[in-house]
């Protein structure tokens, strides 16, 4: 007995959601490898960032799935439709990366609060920890700065660099527009149009990593 938080059910495979009908419906389960049901009564909370219905439509979720999970539907608006929460998300950061990281960020500057609430936040509250978490990293005092990593330094930007930093920052930026997932149709190795073991080994090869990982 108890809560079970399924977080982005989107990103479920369609032979594991039949799985997960189940085990909703019928209140049981299987271990691999075993041949023992074992029973369950347990509360589901899911969550997604994605349009069910949009993904039942390209036969990416089962629509039976969809109103087993919908019984008591709540909808999230988006960060940037809720930029007087941004404030209080970001003490949050703050704090959980100063743990983490062993830094002494004290000072969260006004400056720095606009600068974020003006920003469009297309990967919503995900986007806005790896800010933070970044703007830790690369922070040498006790204030927090987030301009370098909202606004593209142009000079940066269009200096000449090796073929291969060029591929790194693009596998990156595509990386983070996919939420860091490799797999899947909508995840990065298939809009880089390569196979997901070659994206793997071009990220080992140009030592990209997982911000937090």
């Amino acid at each position: 007995q108890g809560t079970i938080f399924l977080d982005e059910i989107g990103e479920l495979p369609l032979d594991l959601q039949s799985k997960l009908l189940h085990v909703l419906q019928e209140g049981d389960f299987e271990r691999i490898g075993s041949s023992k049901t074992i029973k369950v009564d347990v509360r589901v909370i899911a969550a997604t960032n994605r349009n069910l219905e949009v993904q039942i439509r390209k036969k990416h979720f089962r629509k039976d799935l969809y109103y087993r999970l919908n019984v008591y539907p709540i909808t999230i608006a988006p960060l940037h439709d809720r930029i007087s929460d941004i404030p209080l998300l970001v003490e949050h950061f703050v704090k959980q990366f100063n743990r983490k990281l062993n830094s002494n960020i004290k000072k969260i500057p006004l400056k720095t609060i606009k600068q974020l609430q003006k920003y469009s936040w297309p990967g919503n509250i995900r986007e806005l920890e790896n800010i933070i978490e970044r703007a830790i990293i690369t922070s040498s005092g006790t204030s927090l700065s987030v301009e370098p990593l909202l606004k593209p330094d142009f000079e940066e930007e269009n200096r000449m660099l090796p073929l291969a930093e060029y591929e790194r920052r693009y596998i990156i930026k595509v990386l983070e527009k996919t939420f860091w997932r490799v797999d899947g149709p909508e995840g990065a190795a298939r809009i880089l149009d390569m196979h997901p073991e070659t994206l793997r080994s071009r990220m080992r090869k140009l030592e990209i990593k997982r911000p937090g990982a």
